[in-house]
């Protein structure tokens, strides 16, 4: 019986989810980088046999382009199972200067609440007796309400 991880290595191998294992690739060598600079990589994909690396932050580009050299000889080298089908020529990094959008599904799905501003004092001043009757009763809610 197969587990978990043999079924997915074996959807992922299909040709109409060739983008997963390209995916994989690019997760493979983004993890040999260090843990600082793996949390300022915004994205990374591939282009014209060119992975590009696309950085939040100036600081961050410096740092890869230390780093760049020594993973370009590694990939030459040995190269990950996760990236056999592809070929890499060149490892590229930029800085974007986009911010983040939060998404408005977030913002929608709080319940907005506001704080009662009525006191409760205002004067009845009709003439018909179950009109004031139901005035009275909102007046006396908003009252308790203003309490607690």
């Amino acid at each position: 019986m197969k587990n978990a991880r043999d079924i997915i290595n074996s959807i992922q191998n299909r040709p109409q989810f060739s983008k997963l294992s390209r995916f994989k690739c690019i997760d493979t060598i983004r993890l040999s980088f260090s843990a600082p600079l793996q949390k300022m990589i915004k994205f990374a994909y591939i282009k014209n046999d060119t992975l590009f690396f696309v950085l939040n932050h100036p600081g961050a580009k410096q740092e890869f382009d230390n780093n760049i050299q020594s993973i370009k000889s590694a990939l030459k080298y040995v190269q990950p199972k996760e990236c056999e089908g592809f070929t890499i020529n060149d490892i590229k990094a930029f800085v974007t200067h986009t911010p983040l959008r939060k998404s408005t599904q977030e913002k929608q799905n709080e319940p907005q609440s506001y704080p009662e501003r009525a006191t409760g004092t205002f004067k009845i001043t009709t003439e018909d007796a179950h009109l004031r009757e139901l005035l009275e009763s909102i007046q006396n809610i908003i009252k308790e309400l203003h309490e607690s």
